[in-house]
């Protein structure tokens, strides 16, 4: 997760640039690996960042190449590879980050472009050339977000990721609403997210359909894998982690499967300049193509050009080259830079815990490289000033759940990942709670879950998010997927 800080309309914005900086670091634990600043006329965009995606080139806030648009964005997009691909307008892409493609999303959709997002994000972008600002939350709310206003700047908007960075500078703080998008050009703030299911009263008649919903969930799983950094699972060995911890461990395997494979091809195509499966180097030709200055595929370097853009004599092309972006395609399939040689599952608990037990027991089964932690009721005590300063909540059942989640945060930073996937949202969604047995009937059923799935940006979500960014810890929440809860 990053952290944002944006202030639109400022009476006097360079003054105000030193109290900005002072709210982004505020947040900036959520992304310590680089923080950047735009101010454009009367706006300041603030971001610190957590590099998973573009790690090299992504530093926020992006521009587009007139710097007339600035965005700063908190989340992931999972489905970047393929707006790249289906954009109508050619447009030049200045890094590797996902998040970029909102950019030209903007440009030819305004404000319906959070409704082509498939991810998690919150995200502020500022038009310069018509002095507005649109702002928008993903649709379930798995990145926390907030909206503050000023009475002594009255035309000033305020957004952050944590209530932390305005509540020095506001005096009206709303929680930003999940599914939603703000257009400065209207003052509205209007849902961008409606599936049929929003509606608790539609109750759905469609018989149950296990094929896809295995499918959906296995791509929701591989999806969320796009990382150019470590990254490991949350398991307790209950169900919910434990089929995500399968589905991301066999699709590990699969990745280090073709790692290997590439590998071993590249050896054994070429070995000092000697010819093997009908390749050689030096001189010789690969499929017909030649390199030393020659020609592969009809494109030439050293002096030629290749789809038809050339700098220096030499064509780089590294942004808009597919082979470059971590991510799925339209097939589904994923790509990424990231062969783990095992996969990392966590998990924490009381001494003796059964949680903690069963943990073992399913990362023994799958494989998995297993850590076990345990805290003593003292651990989780003395952290409850820490947990409550992160959380920004008093929410007692919050406060307990993620004590424990915070503690194994901290254990999973220090061991160099950056990223985990996380069980959160089943048991909303599929009525997992044990008081969902006395449901009445199926629409009682259904009319509860949908009520909780409304409220996850108020009670797991929040827990998941702001307990791990608390130590610059990304948990995705593979459950909570835009297309998987249409499925489920």
């Amino acid at each position: 997760m990053c952290g944002i800080f944006a202030c639109h309309h400022h009476p006097d914005v360079k003054k105000f640039k030193a109290t900005a900086l002072r709210m982004g670091k505020a947040v900036r634990h959520r992304g310590p690996d680089w923080s950047g600043n735009v101010i454009s006329n009367n706006t300041i965009l603030v971001h610190e960042r957590l590099s998973i995606v573009g790690v090299d080139s992504g530093a926020q806030p992006l521009t587009s190449h007139d710097d007339s648009l600035v965005l700063a964005v908190n989340g992931e997009i999972y489905n970047h590879r393929i707006i790249r691909k289906q954009l109508r307008r050619p447009y030049e892409f200045k890094t590797h980050s996902d998040c970029e493609v909102i950019i030209p999303l903007y440009s030819e959709h305004d404000i319906d472009a959070p409704k082509h997002l498939d991810g998690m994000f919150s995200w502020v972008l500022y038009d310069a050339n018509q002095d507005r600002l649109v702002a928008a939350r993903d649709p379930i709310g798995i990145t926390s977000f907030y909206q503050g206003w000023s009475s002594q700047s009255p035309r000033s908007v305020y957004f952050a990721s944590e209530l932390k960075s305005l509540h020095p500078v506001c005096d009206k703080i709303v929680a930003f609403p999940p599914g939603h998008v703000f257009d400065s050009k209207t003052g509205k703030t209007t849902r961008y997210f409606q599936p049929s299911w929003w509606d608790p009263t539609n109750v759905p008649s469609t018989p149950i359909d296990y094929k896809l919903l295995r499918t959906t969930l296995e791509k929701s799983v591989r999806k969320r894998l796009m990382a150019e950094v470590p990254y490991g699972v949350l398991l307790s060995g209950g169900l919910d982690s434990s089929l995500v911890a399968a589905i991301a461990q066999r699709e590990t395997l699969r990745q280090k499967a073709l790692a290997s494979a590439t590998t071993n091809g590249i050896t054994n195509v070429v070995t000092n300049g000697v010819t093997t499966n009908g390749a050689t180097t030096n001189g010789a030709t690969t499929n017909g193509a030649t390199t030393n200055g020659a020609t592969t595929n009809g494109a030439t370097t050293n002096g030629a050009t290749t789809n038809g853009a050339t700098t220096n004599g030499y064509h780089v092309d590294v942004m808009d080259s597919d082979n470059c972006l971590v991510g799925i395609d339209e097939g589904d399939e994923l790509s990424t830079v990231t062969s783990l040689p095992q996969l990392n599952s966590f998990s924490i608990g009381l001494p003796n815990a059964p949680d903690t037990k069963a943990a073992l027991e399913v990362a023994k089964f799958l494989g998995t490289k297993h850590h076990s932690f345990t805290f003593t009721i003292e651990d989780g005590l003395n952290a409850l000033t820490d947990v409550i300063y992160h959380l920004e909540t008093y929410d007692v059942t919050t406060i307990r759940a993620s004590t424990p989640m915070f503690l194994l945060s901290r254990k999973i930073k220090a061991m160099g990942v950056k990223m985990v996937l996380s069980g959160e949202g089943s048991d909303e969604i599929f009525g997992g709670y044990l008081y969902f047995h006395a449901a009445p009937d199926r629409k009682a059923f259904h009319q509860e879950t949908v009520r909780r799935v409304k409220n996850l940006h108020l009670a797991d979500c929040l827990r998941a998010n702001k307990s791990t960014s608390a130590w610059g810890v990304e948990a995705r929440v593979p459950f909570l997927d835009k297309q998987a809860s249409w499925a489920f």
